[in-house]
């Protein structure tokens, strides 16, 4: 379990927690992005583009990424990370520390610049990836793969929701820092 840094942040912590639990947690059969089977879902998006949640996530993922040293930008797979990485930009710009964002594509575009990695410019700088939530890792992975590609140097994987499931252990033998901001416990969940 993560705690947040300050009694306000946590307060904004136990907040997204309850929502989560009451409007992102669904029980029946479902197929994860991993294919593995589950069931139950967490559709954090639900929430990541909710405007009573949107701000406590920029909050409570800005400083989960605090100790993570010299970081320019936040950003990951296109779509579910998009709303996390603008909410952390938007919090950072009112701190001594401004971090922008990124989008990474699932493939480099065939025309214009053809980016895959569209935002901050991201070669050369330090840069954190977000997720909603995670079960193997792999998209996280793929986003890294790809600044890796752009000369970024990736440091840590932060995501609102871990499922234990196997995703830190997959982002840390990449040599990454995995953080998370909710677990399962904290959810009443377990882990399948």
């Amino acid at each position: 379990m993560s705690v947040a840094s300050t009694p306000e942040l946590e307060a904004d912590r136990q907040y997204l927690i309850a929502l989560i639990e009451d409007e992102a947690v669904f029980h029946g059969d479902f197929t994860l992005s991993s294919g593995q089977q589950a069931s139950y879902y967490v559709d954090m998006r639900k929430l990541t583009l909710d405007h009573r949640a949107a701000p406590a996530i920029g909050r409570i993922m800005l400083d989960l990424i605090r100790d993570v040293e010299d970081v320019v930008a936040v950003g990951g797979l296109t779509l579910g990370a998009d709303p996390i990485a603008n909410a952390i930009m938007h919090e950072s710009a009112r701190t001594h520390r401004p971090l922008d964002a990124f989008v990474v594509r699932k493939e480099a575009k065939d025309h214009g610049r053809g980016r895959q990695v569209e935002g901050a410019d991201v070669a050369g700088q330090r840069v954190v990836v977000v997720e909603d939530t995670s079960t193997t890792g792999q998209s996280a992975l793929k986003a890294v793969d790809a600044l890796r590609r752009e000369g970024a140097e990736p440091i840590a994987v932060a995501v609102i929701v871990d499922r234990g499931t196997g995703a830190q252990a997959a982002v840390e033998a990449e040599g990454l820092r995995w953080l998370a901001a909710v677990d399962l416990d904290d959810l009443g969940l377990d882990p399948q």
